[in-house]
């Protein structure tokens, strides 16, 4: 069977440097090559048409190759960006890598090279693109506890085309009013197009022999998850411990199950996977912005929230990351990560 050509859009308004990377990518990659001379020119291609690789410069007239990059995961998921630059410093490299490109190349660079790398992540892209879509389950006792703690992980399985759910077992009345929270909480579930589940089960009272576990089970088989988030058992807070109690017994025949750091975990939570989710930790943000009425919160502040994703990062040669803690782990796909590359960190 012949291989099917790979598709690259190069974003580029210097005329000469956009002949130079389509000359590249056409003789040395074997690709089919489309050139976009500015951000929106860009988005309007890949709104109309479907390409393995993105290739961009930072700067640009109006908006830059970096500011646009979140548009181009929404309306391109999964596919590889390569930045390229003349600036080869480290600030637009970590910027770049912070924002889901997959890689960073400084110009001037040759043409070989460029082709090379350029089908090494179209190939990784379509690879990941082609798995099986998994169906994932985030279980939370309140609302803002999912988005807490794997927000930036759910926006990764977003990005990969991954089916989503949320449970909020509770209105989080004892935090704020129920039906404030509620609101809240299908605001953030939009963000990642979750379907959100809201029960309505009484704050501080989780009861897992109280009708906690069948609830669960109800939705667990509904949703048919292939792996499910949920709460440690290593926490302060009694609903967190009875979620986590009900989950495991509700999900028992679920392949994946993960328990996500809360800011009430003790220090007995020990995890054990490290999801890289550079890139998405402004989705996530978005979505805790949803909870304006917990915005006092200190867990809430971005700083926080980016200082945390950052600490975890030690553990893992990825930028940002979400701790997790595995209680069954026969699930061999998972959430998309950011490709590492020779410019990104080692």
């Amino acid at each position: 069977m012949l291989e099917v050509p790979f598709r690259a859009l190069v974003i580029e308004d210097d005329p000469d440097s956009a002949v130079f990377a389509e000359a590249a990518l056409r003789h040395h990659g074997g690709m089919i090559v489309e050139i976009a001379n500015d951000a929106q020119h860009a988005l309007d291609e890949l709104a109309a048409g479907t390409f393995d690789i993105v290739i961009t410069d930072i700067e640009m007239p109006g908006r830059s190759g970096l500011e646009i990059l979140p548009q181009v995961r929404e309306l391109q998921p999964g596919v590889p960006v390569l930045v390229l630059t003349a600036h080869g410093n480290l600030t637009y490299a970590v910027e770049a890598l912070r924002r889901a490109a997959d890689d960073f190349l400084v110009k001037p660079i040759r043409a070989a090279a460029l082709a090379e790398r350029a089908r090494e992540l179209a190939a990784l892209g379509r690879t990941k693109r082609s798995r099986t879509r998994l169906s994932v389950l985030a279980v939370g006792a309140h609302p803002d506890d999912v988005e807490i703690g794997v927000g930036g992980t759910l926006a990764a399985h977003q990005a990969a085309g991954d089916q989503l759910a949320i449970l909020t077992l509770s209105g989080g009345s004892v935090g704020g009013q129920a039906s404030v929270r509620q609101a809240e909480a299908r605001r953030a579930a939009d963000t990642v197009g979750a379907e959100l589940v809201h029960l309505d089960f009484e704050d501080t009272l989780l009861d897992p022999a109280n009708g906690v576990i069948t609830a669960i089970e109800k939705v667990v088989t509904e949703v048919q998850p292939d792996l499910i988030y949920t709460h440690s058992a290593h926490d302060r807070h009694q609903d967190h411990r009875a979620v986590n109690e009900s989950v495991q017994i509700a999900a028992r025949q679920v392949a994946g199950l993960w328990c996500f750091q809360s800011p009430s975990c003790t220090v007995a939570y020990q995890p054990n996977r490290f999801v890289d989710i550079t890139g998405f930790v402004d989705r996530k943000l978005e979505m805790l912005a949803a909870y304006a009425s917990q915005s006092h919160r200190d867990y809430m502040q971005p700083d926080i929230v980016r200082a945390t994703a950052r600490y975890w990062s030690r553990f893992s040669q990825a930028i940002d990351v979400e701790p997790l803690e595995t209680i069954r782990s026969a699930v061999s796909v998972g959430p998309p990560t950011p490709l590492s590359g020779s410019n990104g960190r080692e």
